[in-house]
């Protein structure tokens, strides 16, 4: 834990850094957008951001390898023999920042042994940062003060009501057909999946529920800070998400839970059909 903590000051700095990148580009106001093969668009302020992390983590740890969403295509007969690794997202909400929301962030995770030992989100545009080191404990740094958060700001025996952090984009059918309709639900919309996580890691709400595709760098800093927090990041069946064990980086869908320990396999509704 003690070379992790030692990363920790070094792995800020470079993800403020990132975030000034981006900052830099919206504030801009050009930049170039593009679609990917998979039909998700990406930004020159991306790539930028992907080039300064890429180098920039290299020089803090140059015997760890740097894996990051624009430059995924490392076959797994390679990455496969690592122990640990950067999982990084160089600006997660691209699509928040080509609406112009400001509701993006830098991500960046160290993964141990397949899982997330040390995580860092930067949100440049609020100036917040969140950060964990497994098994220490999880903050938010705003306004020049650390604070330590938790996922655990009440307890629930039987909810009647849950707070439900949501996208701004999705359709909200899609989302509370997955829902038990028995339970009232208050609404936070919010872009970026990070960022949605990070509230229910300070316990702003009480889940989140990600549909669609996302890689294994949109949940991998993300998943550090919840579970340091007291909370869980598991996959709709309730399983648990797993780092660098398949050929393919793509996640489940899954749910962000600030209480573990709730009833979710009856608050997480079955799709019809």
């Amino acid at each position: 834990m003690q070379e992790l903590l030692a990363w920790v000051p070094g792995v800020k700095e470079i993800a403020r850094e990132a975030g000034r990148i981006l900052h830099e580009i919206y504030h801009g106001g050009q930049f170039e957008r593009q679609l990917k093969e998979d039909a998700t668009p990406v930004t020159s302020a991306d790539l930028a951001a992907d080039a300064y992390l890429k180098q920039a983590l290299s020089a803090l740890t140059p015997h760890v390898p740097v894996l990051t969403e624009e430059a995924a295509d490392v076959p797994f007969s390679q990455r496969s023999n690592w122990r640990q690794y950067w999982l990084v997202d160089p600006l997660d909400g691209t699509g928040e920042f080509i609406a112009g929301s400001g509701d993006f962030a830098t991500l960046i995770a160290l993964v141990r042994d397949h899982v997330p030992v040390l995580g860092v989100i930067y949100a440049p545009e609020s100036d917040v940062l969140y950060w964990a080191v497994r098994g220490y404990g999880a903050f938010k740094e705003v306004n020049g003060e650390t604070l330590p958060i938790s996922a655990m700001q009440h307890e629930h025996n039987q909810p009647d009501s849950l707070v439900v952090a949501i996208s701004r984009r999705q359709k909200l059918e899609t989302l509370t057909r997955r829902l038990n309709p028995a339970i009232n639900y208050e609404l936070i919309p919010l872009g970026s999946s990070s960022l949605k996580s990070c509230l229910v890691a300070e316990g702003a709400a009480d889940c989140y529920v990600r549909l669609g595709p996302t890689g294994e760098w949109d949940t991998a800093a993300a998943q550090c800070i919840v579970e340091a927090a007291g909370g869980r990041i598991l996959s709709l069946t309730l399983q648990p998400l797993s780092y660098n064990e398949t050929e393919s980086l793509e996640n489940p869908d899954f749910i962000v839970m600030g209480d573990p320990d709730l009833a979710w396999g009856k608050i997480l509704a079955r799709p019809a059909g």
